[in-house]
């Protein structure tokens, strides 16, 4: 059922996962700031001095009509496995911010074997959407490394390449978590085989 809220407004909640440093963060703030149509409430974060993420990142996104993206990132440490588990609670679509660092290739697989175990059987019910972010690094991970170590060629799972403190490719990753959220939830039977043709689509095109 499409939450409804006292306004009118239909209300959709992403939920941006992944490994500490991963980027989530500043994806968020390059949608907020760099998409254009949208209309933006306040961006809510807290940090650390290092610019981890301490409890949650906030800010509600709405398109036209009476439709609002409530988006939030988790913080990635491993001690604060409790607070991801609890905003995964009512979460329309995930986007899964895997890092390119080559430092970073055992936390990202911990982190998307966590998130898998945090949804349990919810996960064929929700659309979750993979961004490869870093990739301007000049050590970036392969993109076929990640994929493997991810286990991503057997999941429908959408996969993108971003460099979020850039601003690129966030549009089209928000774009199809938003979309898949609201077809997950008004065409169930239909959402499903589009995600799988979206996934291997995306696959093909890396």
């Amino acid at each position: 059922m499409v939450y409804k809220d006292k306004d009118g407004y239909y209300r959709f909640k992403i939920v941006f996962y992944g490994p500490s440093l991963s980027g989530k963060t500043t994806m968020l703030k390059a949608i907020y700031n760099k998409v254009t149509g949208l209309k933006r409430g306040k961006i809510r974060s807290i940090e650390e001095p290092s610019g981890r993420t301490l409890y949650f990142d906030y800010a509600p996104l709405a398109v036209k009509g009476k439709v609002v993206f409530d988006v939030y990132t988790v913080p990635g440490q491993k001690r604060h496995k409790h607070q991801r588990k609890i905003l995964l609670r009512g979460v329309d679509s995930i986007v899964f911010v895997a890092d390119s660092d080559p430092n970073a290739l055992k936390e990202n697989v911990y982190s998307m074997n966590e998130m898998l175990e945090l949804l349990g059987d919810k996960v064929e019910q929700i659309p979750i959407v993979v961004a490869l972010n870093k990739r301007d690094l000049p050590d970036a991970l392969p993109r076929a490394v990640l994929i493997k170590a991810l286990k991503l060629d057997n999941k429908p799972f959408p996969v993108f390449q971003t460099v979020a403190k850039d601003g690129l490719g966030v549009k089209r990753v928000f774009h199809e978590a938003a979309r898949l959220a609201i077809m997950a939830k008004l065409y169930p039977d239909a959402f499903k085989s589009e995600l799988e043709n979206l996934a291997k689509e995306t696959r093909e095109r890396l």
